[in-house]
C-alpha cells in the first residue's frame, strides 16, 4: 500500500473518533497511595457539553472544582468555565472562549487572547483529570496527533499499548495513550475503545483517578503504566550515559575538598571503574595506558551533591537530579511496593538517577493521614511497620502528622534497635521538643521548629494551620528571643539534625500568590516546557486582610533562624520536597543568602549528609577509594552560590552525563542555548 493511501486511511479513522465521550454519566474514584481521597463525576449531555465535578482531600488541602465545557468537531475546546478552590484552598474562577478564530482565556494567574491560524487546545490551569482525556481525544483526531496548546506549547500523542483489563462488567480492552508536551515525560491516560476516559494515573501511582468499574484493577493499571515508563527511561539511559572504555583522567581542575574547605588548583583525578584511584597535582599524575583524558580547563570540581528530601515519582526525576549534579539522595516517602525497583534501576544504570537511600513512611489513620499504606494505631502495629522497612533495607523511618504521640517512643526505640534513624513531621498535639525527647533524630521542615514556639496555643498541626500560623507569627520569634535561644541549645545538646526545605518555605511564605513560579526557580522556569512550568508552585499563601505585614516578615524571620541554628552547631541537611534538581540549587542559594559562608554550604550539601548517614567512607569527598561521583562547575560557587547552577558535567560511578543532553531530552531549553532557541 502506498504511503499516501496509508495516511488517508489513518486520517479517516482519526476523524471517525468521537470528539467527546458518549452521552451519559461516569463516576470515578480518586485514590492516593491506594486509599480513597475523593471523586470525579463526568456528565456528558446529548449536545456533547461536559459537566465535571471533582474534589479530593489531602491532609487538610485539596482541589474542589465544578467545570463545564463544550468542544468543537475536532475535539478542541470551544468554551470552558470553571470555579472552585485550588490545592491550598484558594478560590479561583477560570474561563475560555473561542469566537471564530479569536481565543480568550482568564484565570487568577493568566489572562490572554490569540488569533488562531490552526486548531489549538486550551488546557485549564485548574484542570480536572477529565481534561486530560479530552485532550487525548482531540489528539487522536488531529493530523499526526499533534496540536498547539494554549496558553503555550504543543502536545503530541502516541500509543503505549493496548491491554485487556478486567472490570466489574468483565474484560475490557483499554488503550494506554501517552501525551508529550505536558510534562518532562509522556503523560499517560487510559481510554476505552469509544474514546472515553477510563483512568488518569500519576507517575508511580501516587495519585489515581479511575472509573469505578476499574477500581479493583488499579494496581494492574499502575503496573502496566510503570512498565511503559521504565522502558522509556531505559531508552533515555542508553542514549545519554557515557561510560569510558578504560581509566578516566580529569586534568587541570580546581578541586574542592569539603573536609577542610580547601580548593586545590591544577589537580588531576584518576578514575578506574566506579572509584577514584588517585588525586594529585597535574605534574605528579601520569595518564595510564588507554586512559580517556578530560581537560577541566581550570573549572571547579566538587563532590556530587545530596538532596535529602525527595519523593521520586516520574521517570524524569532521577534524570533532572543528575543533570543538576545530585548524585546521592534520600527518599523520605514513597510506595514501598514499587519504589525499590526504581532504586534498583538507578543502581543498575537502566534509569538515570542518583544513589538513593530510602526512608520508610509511617502515619496514623484518620482524615488527615499522609499518602502511605503504612498506617498504625497500636504499639504492636508500629513495631511491625518498623520491622517491615528494616527487613527491606530502608535506612530510616519517617513518621507523619496523624501519628499518635504515644507511638513516637515506640517507633524510635524499635528503629534504633534495628539500626535505623528516625525523623518526621512533628505529630499533631505534640511539640517538636516532645518529639525529640521521644527519640526522633531529625526534624523535617523548619516550620516545625517555628511551630514549637507556638505550642500549646497551636496543637493541631494536621491542617493548613501548620502553614498559616507560621506565616502569621514567625516574625514574633527572632533568634534573640529567649525561647528561641533555649530551643536551639536543646537541639544542639540532643544532636538533632534538621532538614529545613527552605526553598519550599520561600515558595509558601515569600512568593507571590498570583505567580505559579517559585522564587527559587525564576530564571529556570523560563527554560522548562511551557505546560510544565504552569504548576511548579503550590502558590504562596495569601494573607488575610490585616495580616499582610506579618506574612511579609515570615520568610526573612525564617532566614535569621536558619543562620542562628547553623552558627549554634545544629546540623542542617539540604533537601527540597519539590521539583527535582533545580530546587536544590535554590535551597543552597537560600542558605548563602541567610549568611552561611558558601564553602560551608557546599560542605552541607556534600560531606555532611554522607557523615550523618554513615557512608562518608564511600561518598562526600574527592578522595581515593570513594565513588567517582563528581560535578564539574563552569563557575565559582565559593564566590557566588548562583554559580552552582552552571553544571557542565556530572559523573556517577565514573560514568559521565551531559546536563545539556538530558535537558534537551526532557524538553528543556539548555542553559547555554541562545535566547532565540526558545
Amino acid at each position: 500500500m502506498r504511503p499516501i493511501v496509508v495516511l488517508s486511511l489513518c486520517l479517516s479513522l482519526a476523524l471517525a473518533l468521537p470528539a467527546a465521550a458518549a452521552p451519559g454519566k461516569r463516576d470515578y474514584v480518586v485514590l492516593m497511595q491506594g486509599r480513597v481521597a475523593g471523586a470525579q463525576s463526568v456528565a456528558v449531555a446529548a449536545d456533547g457539553s461536559v459537566q465535571v465535578e471533582y474534589q479530593f482531600a489531602d491532609r487538610g488541602r485539596g482541589d474542589r472544582s465544578s467545570t463545564h465545557w463544550r468542544v468543537n468537531g475536532d475535539g478542541t475546546l470551544r468554551e470552558y468555565q470553571g470555579r472552585g478552590n485550588d490545592y491550598l484552598k484558594t478560590p479561583f474562577e477560570e474561563s475560555y472562549r473561542l469566537d471564530g478564530t479569536q481565543a480568550r482565556w482568564k484565570n487568577p494567574s493568566e489572562q490572554g487572547q490569540r488569533e488562531l491560524a490552526a486548531p489549538a487546545f486550551f488546557l485549564p490551569l485548574q484542570a480536572a483529570p477529565e481534561a486530560t482525556g479530552a485532550l487525548a481525544r482531540a489528539l487522536l483526531k488531529a493530523p499526526q496527533r499533534r496540536l498547539a496548546l494554549l496558553p503555550a506549547g504543543e502536545a503530541n500523542g502516541r500509543d503505549l499499548g493496548e491491554h485487556q483489563i478486567v472490570g466489574t462488567q468483565g474484560p475490557v480492552k483499554l488503550r494506554l495513550f501517552g501525551i508529550e508536551g505536558l510534562d518532562f515525560t509522556p503523560r499517560p491516560v487510559w481510554l476505552r475503545e469509544d474514546g472515553s476516559t477510563a483512568a488518569v494515573i500519576a507517575a508511580a501511582g501516587w495519585f489515581s483517578v479511575v472509573e469505578r468499574e476499574f477500581e479493583a484493577a488499579t494496581p494492574k493499571l499502575i503496573e502496566l503504566q510503570e512498565a511503559a515508563a521504565a522502558a522509556w527511561a531505559a531508552d533515555l539511559a542508553r542514549r545519554l550515559t557515557h561510560a569510558p572504555v578504560g581509566p578516566l583522567l580529569i586534568r587541570n581542575a580546581r578541586v574542592f575538598d569539603p573536609r577542610d574547605l580547601s580548593v586545590a588548583a591544577g589537580t588531576s583525578v584518576l578514575i578506574e571503574g566506579e572509584r577514584i584511584v588517585r588525586v594529585a597535582p597535574d605534574a605528579r599524575l601520569s595518564a595510564p595506558a588507554g586512559a580517556e583524558i578530560l581537560d577541566a580547563r581550570g573549572r571547579f570540581l566538587m563532590p556530587g551533591l545530596w538532596d535529602v528530601h525527595k519523593h521520586y515519582t516520574g521517570a524524569h526525576d532521577g534524570a533532572l537530579d543528575i543533570a543538576a549534579g545530585i548524585t546521592s539522595a534520600r527518599d523520605v516517602a514513597n510506595d514501598f511496593e514499587a519504589f525499590p525497583a526504581r532504586v534498583q534501576r538507578f543502581d543498575a544504570g537502566s534509569e538515570i538517577g542518583p544513589r538513593v537511600m530510602m526512608a520508610g513512611f509511617i502515619d496514623g489513620p484518620g482524615p488527615y493521614a499522609g499518602p502511605t499504606k503504612m498506617l498504625v494505631a497500636t504499639a504492636e502495629e508500629a513495631r511491625k511497620a518498623v520491622d517491615f522497612y528494616a527487613d527491606r533495607g530502608y535506612m530510616q523511618i519517617k513518621s507523619y502528622s496523624s501519628l499518635k504521640p504515644e507511638l513516637v517512643p515506640v517507633i524510635a526505640d524499635r528503629a534504633h534497635q534495628r539500626g535505623l534513624r528516625y525523623s518526621g513531621h512533628v505529630p499533631a498535639f505534640m511539640s517538636a521538643r516532645q518529639f525529640v525527647e521521644g527519640g526522633a533524630d531529625e526534624l523535617q521542615h523548619l516550620l516545625f521548629v517555628e511551630l514549637n514556639f507556638m505550642y500549646p496555643r497551636v496543637r493541631d498541626t494536621q491542617t493548613m494551620k501548620r502553614l498559616t500560623e507560621v506565616a502569621a507569627h514567625a516574625h514574633e520569634y527572632p533568634p534573640e528571643h529567649p525561647q528561641v535561644r533555649e530551643f536551639i541549645d536543646f537541639l544542639k545538646r540532643h544532636r538533632t539534625t534538621l532538614d529545613p526545605t527552605m526553598a519550599l518555605a520561600e515558595d509558601l511564605f515569600g512568593g507571590d500568590p498570583k505567580d505559579k513560579t517559585p522564587p527559587g526557580l525564576r530564571g529556570v522556569a523560563e527554560r522548562l516546557p511551557p505546560q510544565a512550568r504552569r504548576n511548579l508552585s503550590w502558590g504562596a499563601l495569601k494573607p488575610p486582610h490585616g495580616e499582610e505585614e506579618a506574612y511579609r516578615q515570615a520568610f526573612p524571620s525564617m532566614l535569621k533562624l536558619l543562620k542562628a541554628l547553623h552558627e549554634a552547631g545544629v546540623t542542617l541537611l539540604p533537601g527540597t520536597d519539590a521539583l527535582a534538581g533545580y530546587m536544590l540549587h535554590a535551597e543552597l542559594e537560600v542558605y548563602a543568602r541567610a549568611g552561611i559562608p558558601n564553602a560551608e554550604v557546599l560542605r552541607l550539601a556534600t560531606l555532611t549528609p554522607a557523615q550523618v548517614f554513615g557512608v562518608a567512607a564511600q561518598r562526600g569527598a574527592i578522595a581515593p577509594g570513594r565513588y567517582a561521583d563528581l560535578v564539574l562547575i563552569d563557575g565559582d560557587p565559593l564566590r557566588d552560590m548562583r554559580d552552582i547552577r552552571k553544571v557542565d558535567a556530572v559523573f556517577k560511578g565514573g560514568k559521565r552525563f551531559d546536563p545539556e543532553q538530558i535537558e534537551r531530552a526532557l524538553g528543556i531549553v539548555p542553559r547555554k542555548a541562545p535566547a532565540d532557541a526558545k
